[in-house]
């Protein structure tokens, strides 16, 4: 059956990362259009929180960092949903590293979740919406193009994201099923003010991010019509789509413009003691 345009009713979705910011924002947003959601995430309390708000939602604790895992808890929500038409893969995590001199085990875990944890989100996720009106909505971001001191690890655990989305695209459209990928610069999310509060962001970045966080409401509008219409690409602010046409250019600006205190941020780095945008689970 063909769904009619922005018609969410009924629409069953699957939200990684869905504890709070964009995760959650977007599946009360969801949950209020008529779908019907199910949310995982690593943190229970607010994560049971938000699926009351959404109706008695199913949820599940799972790091999405673990294979098996993955696979239990999306086989359940899947039947406790009745089927899947979309996949959000949101979850992600980020920790300023010095490339030289860091701790290699940041650049792993990032990895690990943000890349591999969507890999696995899609691997469990895509025989069931592997149908004319399935969707996968990967979360990458604008870092994945434009590159900035400290955040190497996060920048290339999205590019992976992308290059994943790109990928399943192909391959998934001889069974009608569509893929988006999502590309948002700083929004005002407890991810962006913990990633950029570390006296190195401070230094690098003159205290703010890149461009300063924006309103979260349009991204997650932006998202809900991406579901509705499935499409290829989402983003947030709208200025973003200009950015990623030049990235080259844009990148270049952005080095010349913080090359200034670059060494002295990645000095304070390799000492400063920051955590993870979301604590992590203890293996």
């Amino acid at each position: 059956m063909t769904r009619k345009a922005n018609d969410l009713t009924g629409r069953r979705v699957l939200i990684t990362g869905a504890a709070r910011g964009i995760g959650a924002a977007l599946a009360r947003q969801l949950h209020a259009r008529g779908a019907k959601v199910a949310l995982l995430g690593i943190e229970p309390e607010l994560l049971g929180a938000v699926a009351a708000e959404c109706g008695d939602a199913p949820w599940r604790y799972c790091d999405v960092g673990d294979r098996a895992k993955v696979d239990a808890a999306v086989e359940d929500l899947v039947a406790e949903l009745g089927g899947l038409d979309v996949l959000v893969a949101n979850a992600g995590i980020a920790k300023q590293l010095a490339l030289v001199g860091g701790d290699p085990e940041v650049f792993e875990q990032t990895m690990r979740v943000n890349t591999l944890g969507v890999f696995y989100c899609i691997r469990a996720a895509g025989p069931h919406l592997s149908h004319e009106n399935g969707y996968v909505l990967l979360t990458s971001s604008l870092a994945a193009a434009i590159n900035l001191p400290l955040l190497g690890a996060y920048s290339a655990s999205k590019a992976a994201v992308q290059a994943l989305g790109k990928t399943l695209r192909q391959e998934l459209r001889p069974s009608g099923a569509k893929v988006g990928i999502a590309y948002f610069a700083e929004l005002d999310t407890d991810m962006t003010s913990r990633g950029f509060g570390t006296e190195a962001a401070r230094v690098a970045l003159g205290g703010k991010p890149l461009s300063g966080p924006a309103p979260l409401q349009p991204a997650i509008d932006a998202l809900e019509r991406a579901i509705a219409r499935r499409d290829r690409q989402v983003v947030s602010p709208s200025w973003v789509a200009g950015v990623l046409l030049v990235r080259g250019i844009a990148q270049r600006v952005v080095e010349l413009g913080r090359r200034g205190s670059v060494a002295r941020a990645v000095e304070i780095a390799r000492d400063e003691k920051a955590s993870f945008t979301t604590e992590q689970p203890v293996a």
